[in-house]
């Protein structure tokens, strides 16, 4: 493994930490606005961005718009059971830590390489109670027992891709298995024009759980550029009104669809299962510049 200061991009003597994981080359930059802040990327793609001062902090519109999902699946400052599916750099995890004290999460990033970099760069709070397993989403998904969980978050990317096996019914039957009644999925939505991923990815939800929410931005929605999208699926009501409030309420504002104009979105688009799944669209080499 090779690891490197960057000199060419330094925060008031604060250098970048470059260094390769399993996944590419990691880089750790230093924001030069706030003292203890970092983006992670990997091979040139924003991944993850962690203020250690302050970890409620969420600076990448689609991790604000999963904050917001995080906020209403308990009355505030309830502890939770949470598992995150992809690590990164335990930004929403931290989150979750800091916002609801004593809730009790497992992340499972399959990186190992990359978690003992972020363990060793960017510290847990050590009153924290985060569990971290190396290992792949779905392998790590069917260890964790039958009901345990209030909220599961999949944020899960591989060369800016999301695998395959993650997008199908079979896996969202697993993370529907870990949920406990009225428990909430949440998941991360890469996609651009013609968004066919997004609307199978839609119908995928709808086929298992019986409340589906987007929260995107409209842009991405028409098709007019590529980018995140959060998908909320549960099997009681979401909370619908107060997500619309919150994401018009974002610095970029979002939309949120759900109900029979979100099914119609999908255009008759077909549930993915496992035989059929494939990894999510590349984005086009003008998103990370």
């Amino acid at each position: 493994m090779g690891r490197s200061r960057n000199p060419d991009r330094p925060r008031g003597g604060v250098a970048a930490v470059v260094e390769t994981v399993d996944g590419g080359l990691a880089e750790l930059l230093p924001d030069r606005d706030r003292a203890r802040a970092w983006t992670l990327l990997i091979d040139g793609a924003p991944q993850s961005y962690v203020d250690l001062d302050d970890p409620a902090y969420l600076s990448f519109e689609y991790q604000r718009r999963l904050g917001h999902v995080i906020d209403l699946v308990a009355p505030p400052g309830k502890p939770v059971r949470a598992v995150h599916l992809g690590g990164g750099a335990f930004t929403l995890a931290r989150y979750v830590a800091a916002t609801r004290p004593r809730a009790t999460q497992q992340v499972v990033e399959r990186d190992a390489a990359l978690v003992q970099l972020v363990r060793r760069e960017l510290p847990l709070d050590t009153g924290a109670r985060i569990r971290v397993r190396a290992a792949d989403a779905r392998e790590g998904l069917a260890k964790v027992l039958d009901g345990w969980a209030d909220l599961v978050v999949a944020d899960v990317f591989s060369g800016a891709r999301t695998p395959a096996h993650l997008t199908s019914t079979e896996f969202l039957d697993e993370v529907r298995r870990v949920l406990r009644p009225g428990g909430c999925y949440a998941a991360n939505v890469a996609d651009g024009p013609p968004l066919a991923h997004l609307r199978r990815q839609i119908a995928t939800a709808a086929a298992r759980f019986a409340e589906v929410a987007l929260i995107a931005d409209p842009a991405v929605l028409r098709g007019r550029r590529f980018g995140n999208a959060v998908l909320v699926a549960g099997g009681a009501p979401l909370p619908i009104a107060e997500l619309t409030r919150r994401a018009a309420s974002d610095p970029h504002p979002g939309r949120v669809e759900h109900g029979r104009a979100l099914l119609d979105f999908t255009g008759g688009a077909a549930a993915v299962t496992d035989s059929a799944a494939t990894a999510s669209p590349a984005p086009p080499p003008s998103v990370f510049r």
